[in-house]
């Protein structure tokens, strides 16, 4: 048979199309390695307390993720491997219950379950119709219902609190100014723009300023109470002062549960002068928010449900597998306002794929966005508010163990109130040098990883009660680590 420009054409595709395909040649051998890894990750949490909470990663490890390019293929088995030995050791090691640096959530099997669910799908949860969007609706309308919030309130899952704080400030700076802001900048303006937020308050709030362009030199900073509060008067007197001085306030941020020690601003008292003012009432609720679903915390958070619009993080307090923020919204259609974009490719139609009135790319700057939704729904579904709840609820009561156990010795002072599930203690007669070397002797020690902060000017020793498995004996662990260490 001779050749001719179609046969050889005909054979080169079939050669591209054989490389081409990503699929495994072998499905029976590619399920056998994917169970055998889902095993080891099983047995990886289920004997987590059997593991050092972190430990230094050696040099030779962290030279194996610095080599070039990879060009040629590797069986999947071997790339397994690399990960049991190289990864799985060196992780962050928030699943461990003496991880208390930082307020990470613990995940649960069942989220990785999800994750796993969705990386199959492998669904665009940008806009079109289809499930994936309707996932995401449902835990809308759960968050609503939580947080007391309208039926018609809007909901978008982001990577986490800060993007929906900025999302939060975008929102507010449109309603202040109105849509054509969006296409004439800040510099058609007339007056001045100023926010309002805790000096406690996270420091994403000022980079979301930055961010959008308002500058956080324009972000008032309001004292705090002895509790660590929002201070009403001087909230009060910020706005008068700067009303005065012919500027424009247009957000208030209050805060449920401090990064530093856990204080819950007075929600429902900025939400009465945020209506007086005027003024959109924000709250970041990153670190409390979900505080909503353990009916003994629900009276600390008073006033959320009369907010404008809420951040929160399942990924911390409710335990949903990174990444998991959320943004609810009070107004849906102020929320779209302030990103919804007329483009050609994303028309809608009454039916097909392309059906849908408001899309999640109409509610936020993402186009390209993965099936968050799933793995916050499975949670929800499998492991039910109750049960949340009550694990929310045992942290703080945990956090009020450790407090009370180092009451009893002397060489310990507990440094700010316990709101929530934070734990901020001093060491009488230590200088920072000395509470710097232990918190970070614990860390290599891999017995424990606390952290550090600042309260009242003072370097602290900071423990973040987040996860679900941590239990009194883990905390008399703790405390009897600390009395050895110091002798």
């Amino acid at each position: 048979m001779s050749r001719t420009p179609e046969s050889d054409l005909a054979a080169g595709l079939n050669e591209i199309e054989r490389t081409a395909n990503l699929d495994p040649t072998d499905w029976d051998a590619f399920r056998q390695a994917a169970h055998q890894m889902l095993d080891d990750t099983i047995d990886h949490i289920a004997n987590v307390r059997q593991k050092p909470v972190w430990q230094p990663m050696p040099s030779q490890i962290r030279a194996r993720f610095a080599h070039p390019l990879p060009q040629d293929p590797r069986a999947l088995d071997d790339v397994l491997s690399d990960i049991r030995d190289n990864i799985f050791p060196y992780a962050t090691g928030n699943l461990h219950p003496l991880f208390m640096g930082w307020v990470h959530g613990a995940g649960t099997p069942v989220g990785m379950v999800a994750e796993m669910v969705a990386a199959g799908l492998n669904m665009n949860c940008g806009g079109r119709d289809h499930v994936g969007i309707e996932v995401e609706k449902q835990i809308t309308r759960w968050m609503s219902e939580a947080l007391g919030y309208p039926e018609a309130a809007s909901g978008l899952f982001v990577t986490g609190s800060s993007m929906a704080n900025f999302l939060a400030v975008i929102i507010a700076r449109t309603e202040a100014l109105g849509e054509n802001v969006r296409r004439d900048g800040l510099g058609a303006v007339d007056r001045q723009l100023v926010a309002y937020t805790s000096a406690q308050a996270h420091i994403c709030i000022a980079q979301a300023m930055e961010l959008s362009g308002i500058g956080s030199a324009n972000l008032r900073s309001i004292a705090v109470d002895d509790a660590g509060r929002m201070n009403m008067d001087a909230l009060r007197a910020a706005i008068a002062e700067d009303r005065a001085r012919g500027l424009q306030p247009f957000l208030v941020v209050g805060t449920a549960g401090t990064v530093n020690t856990g204080a819950v601003d007075p929600l429902a008292e900025i939400a009465g002068i945020a209506e007086a003012e005027k003024v959109w009432f924000h709250v970041d609720g990153a670190i409390g928010a979900l505080g909503m679903l353990a009916p003994t915390l629900r009276e600390l958070f008073s006033g959320i449900e009369r907010s404008a619009s809420v951040a929160l993080d399942f990924h911390k307090w409710g335990h949903v597998p990174y990444d998991a923020g959320f943004l609810l919204v009070r107004d849906s259609a102020a929320h779209k306002r302030a990103f919804a974009q007329p483009a050609a490719y994303l028309q809608r139609s009454e039916r097909g794929l392309a059906a849908g009135d408001t899309w999640p790319c109409d509610l936020g700057p993402d186009l390209s966005r993965g099936f968050r939704a799933l793995k916050t729904w499975m949670t929800i579904e499998t492991l039910g508010a109750e049960r949340m709840g009550n694990a929310i609820a045992h942290t703080c009561e945990i956090a009020r163990y450790l407090a009370a156990s180092l009451k009893r010795d002397q060489r310990f002072e507990i440094k700010a109130p316990v709101a929530l599930n934070i734990v901020c203690f001093g060491i009488r007669g230590a200088n920072d040098h000395v509470i710097r070397e232990l918190v970070l002797d614990l860390h290599e020690s891999g017995l424990a990883v606390p952290s550090w902060t600042t309260v009242d000017g003072e370097l602290a020793v900071r423990c973040a009660i987040v996860n679900h498995r941590t239990t009194k004996a883990d905390i008399d662990g703790f405390v009897k680590v600390l009395t050895e260490r110091l002798g």
